[in-house]
């Protein structure tokens, strides 16, 4: 074997190990970014009462307790998603789709992991890039989209009559809103590192093609 040959080929060698530890790690992460989709969407902590307001209670994207009573301990809950009226707000029904369909996009992504037996590791990636793109556009507009809903009758109760449409007046914000927030830069991250190796993978071939044609 030629010296360039020899080179080429511990190249090669390092680059397919290397590139399998990473997409390992790409692979677990994407699945952990699953797991924080799973919980913003289905935690009711994204707003909540705070010392100065009228009752105590918190807001999730369909699912909320206010308090009630002179106690204002005992809170009262509503909303499911299954029940698409009982949500108090057109925005928060708005913000509750783009959300579930993050989650449905990512999700997604983890069952064509299955799909790398089977097909180019290059068309995989590339893929799962575009599902983890779409899932951080769906989250960053139900982020966006939520605020839009702190007008309704129900949030003014317990914010506080300074409450209005992207005003949180005496309430604050929730864990399972920045909670999403970290989802939207996991997902963008990943997204790009799926693409990094997609094409990665492409050049790699290509090389390789080009390697048995001189053979």
């Amino acid at each position: 074997m030629l010296p360039s040959q020899e080179a080429s080929k511990i190249y090669h060698d390092n680059y397919m190990r290397n590139s399998r530890a990473i997409g390992v790690l790409w692979a677990i992460f994407t699945i952990c970014l699953a797991i924080i989709n799973v919980v913003v969407f289905i935690q009711p902590y994204w707003i909540g009462d705070s010392v100065n307001t009228p009752h105590a209670g918190y807001f999730g994207l369909f699912h909320y307790c206010v308090g009630t009573g002179n106690s204002n301990r005992e809170l009262t809950c509503q909303g499911t998603f299954a029940e698409f009226s009982s949500i108090p707000s057109g925005a928060f029904k708005a913000a509750s789709f783009f959300v579930l369909l993050s989650m449905v996009l990512i999700l997604s992504c983890i069952a064509c992991f299955a799909l790398f037996f089977f097909c180019n590791t290059a068309t995989v990636y590339k893929t799962c890039a575009w599902m983890q793109l779409l899932c951080a556009v769906c989250l960053v507009l139900g982020c966006l989209i939520f605020p839009d809903g702190w007008d309704a009758e129900v949030v003014r109760d317990m914010c506080g009559e300074d409450t209005g449409k992207y005003t949180l007046g005496n309430c604050s914000v929730r864990w399972a809103y920045m909670l999403a927030f970290v989802g939207i830069m996991d997902a963008l991250i990943l997204s790009f590192l799926a693409f990094v190796l997609g094409n990665r993978q492409n050049d790699l071939l290509q090389e390789e093609l080009t390697s048995d044609n001189k053979d």
